[in-house]
């Protein structure tokens, strides 16, 4: 992206000589004797941001007093809310988020048209990759031929939509696609885009060094936080605004320091240790902060654990958890098969910019805990929250807790399954899978599944009849090693079998269970279970089967399919019987630390990494052949039921709106706490009786071709139908009732979808009324377009988690929150009220405006509720209609 510079950085630019290359880069200690500020104690996170004004500082955009603010941050003890512009260096999509980016793109170059501009206008100014890894979902599993018949199913599901992606790579700069089969984004991203400190050539022509940065259209963006770039998932309606040369508005965030001393002890791995961070940083409230992890224990935490705790950073809230650069990076990067000279060059930039991670690192920090690895214990955590965190020792006694309270179903009823001579009961597993990038990045645990497989397998032990298994790697690195290894055969003989590289269950994409145990668990109203080595257990997320999913290590994903079922003390209980019929226990079958770390050693090399990597874009012979055009628009096929054109911007003017009060709107839902995007807008799979369901019926698309919401994602007629259509979602406007229903202006119950559309006929505006934690989860910006396009003005909730919030601004829905202690347990509000919001026709960014709710019996609550435009420039985006509209009308008049 051009640079112009203003005077006071011009004074902080110097040159770095490594080897025999010379680089220009901007100095924080340069900046800081030109009398900018004392920058000496900022958290290496922070500093990233800070180098990023003092590079784009213009005298506009970015001033000399943003840089200024950061030398008050820490004055002021690590705070200063200024608000400030920041331009990434680089966005990464994944296929479910990319592929609606594109689709806002390619209508975008339609909506420019009509407005006079030019369609090449709209055009990535920085680097894009899109990695399609969201796609591929678990029907064959179990056999050798399951990783073929997976992927060819998934071409005969989604060619359509990679027909679109491959128009989009000719038709935008700026624009590279990592075809399906090569593994998932953050591990793509990780072990091979990032570079930790990037070149590129400014508006003179000079080469510049810089931190690699970005933002992502996925929430766990933030792995790569691990390998010391900052980055953080964001919807993609923000995403395409800094595609195109918007800088993302936000608040300069408060750090707080998460010391790790000590180090892990034997029987416990790096998703124990992650498990235990997400409890404490969700316990400590970190919404909208940078988590910068220092301290003696990095000294011996490999970067793949790093990269784990890094990953869940949207479990524990915070926008990322940063770890700065030192030696176990360099050393990372080198094994993974960047350039020397690129490595060199981190370690020459970080010393001499202030990024480098020694014992004398100490920086100030807002706030700090702090945490002895030592006294990890093996956990998993569950059943319906990533921060629930359970001790294993304890994890039967919790999960017997759970059936009570939560599910309010007694244990031990037990029904027949069709045709097999076992029965289900509550508490059964029956889905067991190694997935998602958190864990299958880490060699540690991927090699200790490994070991835990080979180790059972010699005793005579399996997996329980009645569990799916499968095994979905990041990259085909972790292959590479596992053969190396002579692992695979192993977990194979246990029937993980290697399914596909990609998001598989971790996203919904399980697939159907064997119709006769799914019968059977209807039948009881069971509560099966799954364990998976993921990130999210959200409710309706895994499968429509399952009720309770549990997070555990690989290694113990491997266990609990041997065992078969959450109603056992795992670390004590017997596990199964070997060949001769003695009773095995975990502890038979778990590897050693040091087993693990010499076959690490011995086969995760440099070698694979250059070998995997090496034709990274060209793909297989099935992408190669897929066929497109190399037009400057895109032709949208008028029957198609993947990709269709978008209403955002039709008959949109050259002039923006202005933001007008809420008048008489009515209640869609009143949702409780944590309600998470999954709720909002699901990825799986939907049944024929949904509104999305009969959307497709009515277009000849049979059942078996409806493939999952997250697929369709590019056609905006599904997607409205699939908002709030998760079937675990509770309305508290009715009874006892799950899935997406509510009250029509009738008053009777309906589909969320067809009480909408007549609401919107009649021209009523709508709210929704929510609890804590509003949107937490995934970057899914269909959970604010889908809101958007159900014609819902304003949401009101206790408190937002940060992208969601962000995404609701960029689609021109307001998010206010209840202030003085209300909430919508305290009002009594049951959907039946009318709602009007004034004073939005002046408002000003964090205003608190007035609130007039008038009950059903007439009584009238009149309340002070927290506008939620945090910025600006977000008062902009909401009198444009969203931030689209905002970018697409400027880059016209440009």
């Amino acid at each position: 992206m051009p640079i112009t510079v203003g005077q006071d950085s011009a004074k902080a630019r110097k040159t770095i000589t490594v080897g025999d290359q010379s680089v220009s880069y901007y100095s924080i200690p340069a900046a800081q004797k030109a009398g900018l500020g004392d920058f000496s104690k900022l958290p290496a996170a922070l500093k990233v941001v800070l180098e990023n004004m003092l590079r784009f500082e213009d005298g506009k955009t970015v001033s000399v007093d943003d840089i200024k603010a950061f030398a008050e941050w820490g004055a002021n003890g690590g705070k200063n809310p200024r608000e400030i512009a920041y331009r990434p260096a680089r966005v990464l999509m994944q296929d479910f988020t990319g592929v609606p980016a594109v689709v806002d793109l390619a209508a975008m170059r339609d909506g420019i048209v009509s407005l006079k501009g030019s369609a090449a206008k709209i055009n990535p100014l920085v680097p894009v990759d899109l990695v399609i890894d969201h796609s591929v979902m678990i029907d064959e599993f179990g056999n050798p031929r399951a990783f073929q018949m997976n992927v060819d199913r998934e071409y005969e599901r989604n060619m359509e939509r990679y027909t679109f992606l491959k128009w989009g790579q000719s038709a935008f700069d700026n624009f590279r696609v990592v075809p399906p089969g090569t593994g998932i984004c953050h591990q793509v991203n990780l072990e091979y885009l990032a570079q930790t400190v990037w070149t590129d050539t400014d508006q003179n022509g000079d080469q510049v060094a810089y931190p690699d940065t970005l933002v992502g259209t996925d929430s766990h963006t933030t792995m790569v936080n691990g390998v010391a770039v900052l980055g953080w998932g964001v919807g993609g309606i923000e995403a395409e605004a800094a595609m195109l040369g918007q800088p993302i508005s936000m608040l300069i965030p408060e750090v707080v320091g998460f010391e790790l001393t000590g180090a892990m002890v034997e029987g416990t791995t790096g998703t124990d240790l992650v498990l235990k961070v997400v409890e404490m940083l969700r316990e400590m409230g970190v919404v909208g902060k940078f988590v910068e992890f220092y301290g003696s224990g990095l000294d011996s935490l490999p970067l793949a654990d790093r990269a784990t705790i890094a990953n869940m950073a949207p479990e524990y809230g915070a926008t990322c958890g940063f770890f700065p650069i030192d030696g176990e990076t360099l050393r990372y990067l080198r094994n993974t098969g960047r350039d020397e000279a690129r490595v060199q060059l981190v370690e020459a930039y970080a010393k001499e910019n202030g990024f480098w991670r020694d014992a004398d690192y100490s920086p100030i920090y807002t706030a700090t805990l702090s945490l002895d690895m030592g006294t990890i214990v093996p956990a998993i955590s569950g059943p319906k929250r990533p921060q629930d965190y359970v001790a294993l020792d304890g994890a039967d006694q919790a999960f017997a807790k759970e059936m009570e309270t939560t599910f309010k179903r007694p244990m031990g009823k037990q029904i027949a399954v069709k045709g097999e001579d076992y029965t289900m009961e509550s508490g059964k597993v029956v889905i067991a899978s190694i997935t998602s990038c958190t864990n299958t990045s880490n060699p540690y645990v991927m090699i200790g599944a490994g070991l835990v497989a080979r180790k059972a397998a010699a005793l005579g032990l399996n997996r329980k009849p009645w569990v799916k298994t499968s095994l979905a790697p990041g990259s085909q690195v972790v292959s590479a090693y596992l053969e190396a290894a002579d692992l695979q055969k192993d977990l194979d003989a246990l029937g993980f079998n290697l399914v596909g590289y990609g998001c598989t269950t971790c996203i919904g994409n399980s697939g159907p269970i064997q119709q006769e145990i799914s019968d059977a668990i209807a039948e009881g109203d069971l509560v099966a279970t799954s364990v998976l080595s993921g990130n999210r257990n959200f409710e309706g997320r895994i499968s429509p089967d399952v009720r309770a999913n549990y997070l555990a290590s690989p290694p113990l994903v491997v266990a609990y399919a041997i065992a078969g079922t959450l109603d056992i003390n795992l670390a004590k209980d017997v596990i199964g019987q070997d060949k001769d019929g003695n009773d095995v226990f975990l502890k038979d079958i778990w590897p050693s630390t040091q087993e693990i770390a010499e076959l690490v050693e011995q086969t995760v090399t440099r070698e694979a990494f250059l070998s995997k990597y090496a034709d990274v874009f060209k793909g297989d012979e099935k992408w190669r052949s897929v066929e497109t055009t190399d037009a400057e628009t895109y032709d949208w096929p008028a029957v198609s039921t993947y990709i269709q054109n978008p209403p955002y911007f039709r008959g949109m003017g050259s002039e923006p709106g202005v933001i007008t009060n809420i008048n008489d709107a009515k209640v869609l839902m009143v949702l409780g706490d944590m309600i998470t995007t999954d709720h909002i807008s699901p990825a799986g799979s939907f049944a024929q009786s949904s509104p999305a369901g009969q959307y497709l019926m009515e277009r000849q698309v049979a059942p078996r071709e409806f493939n999952s919401y997250g697929s369709r994602r590019g056609n905006h007629e599904i997607m409205m139908r699939g908002t709030f259509a998760n079937i675990r979602i509770k309305n508290e406007m009715l009874d006892g009732v799950e899935g997406g229903y509510t009250l029509g202006p009738d008053g009777k119950q309906t589909s969320v979808y067809e009480a909408s559309m007549a609401y919107q006929e009649a021209g009523t505006p709508l709210v929704i009324f929510g609890g804590e934690q509003y949107g937490a989860g995934s970057s899914r910006d269909w959970a604010a377009k889908g809101t958007s396009l159900l014609g819902v003005k304003a949401v009101i909730a206790e408190s937002f988690e940060r992208i969601h919030r962000s995404n609701l601004v960029g689609m021109g829905v307001i998010p206010f929150e209840f202030t003085n202690g209300d909430s919508r347990k305290k009002l009594g509000l049951t959907g039946h009220e009318t709602v009007s919001i004034a004073g939005l026709d002046t408002i000003q960014p964090l205003q608190e405006v007035p609130c007039t709710i008038t009950m059903a019996d007439g009584t009238v609550h009149n309340i002070m509720i927290k506008c939620r435009i945090d910025t600006a420039i977000e008062i902009e985006y909401i009198e444009h209609g969203g931030v689209l509209h905002y970018v697409l009308r400027n880059l016209a008049k440009s």
